[in-house]
């Protein structure tokens, strides 16, 4: 595993006290997960204790420690979500991806999560990809949202070659 872009992240923050969550969230922004060996190479760079970076991760949803897609979708079934359709929105993403929640796709491309609460009540029911909110979901505004992200991609890979 190639460690040297993480070297600059442990840098930023080399001296810190309680920058572990930061430190934590650019090593994922990175790998969008958080590796073992990127892990240990930080705690080493910094001399911290590894199971405290552990801690740290364990305890926030937000942190992976296994592999995740390039794009991480997020279907919000807290009440308000639930009650608007959020069960069905699910059921159609696993459908649709031909995975179960916590699951990523062969490809890599998506990795789906269900969560209780994203604080948009009014908006619901919600999901949000890569941090990007959308409101009032159903599961035919989720086929073209899913397609546009494909479409994207595809598109990115024609203007390269």
């Amino acid at each position: 595993m190639d460690l040297k872009p993480i070297d600059a992240i442990i840098e930023r923050y080399r001296g810190e006290k309680g920058a572990a969550v930061a430190l934590l969230q650019d090593i994922q922004e990175v790998y969008h997960y958080l590796p073992r060996e990127a892990l240990e190479h930080a705690a080493r760079q910094l001399d911290i204790p590894l199971g405290h970076l552990y801690q740290v991760a364990t305890f926030f949803k937000a942190f992976s420690l296994k592999p995740r897609g390039e794009h991480v979708i997020r279907v919000c079934l807290g009440t308000a979500c639930h009650v608007r359709g959020g069960a069905r929105n699910l059921a159609k993403l696993q459908s649709d991806l031909g995975i179960q929640v916590g699951a990523t796709t062969q490809d890599g491309r998506f990795t789906l999560e269900k969560v209780y609460c994203l604080g948009g009540c009014a908006l619901g029911p919600l999901v949000v990809i890569d941090g990007k909110y959308y409101s009032k979901m159903n599961p035919r505004k989720i086929e073209t949202i899913i397609r546009s992200y494909i479409t994207e991609k595809s598109s990115n890979l024609t203007r390269v070659s």
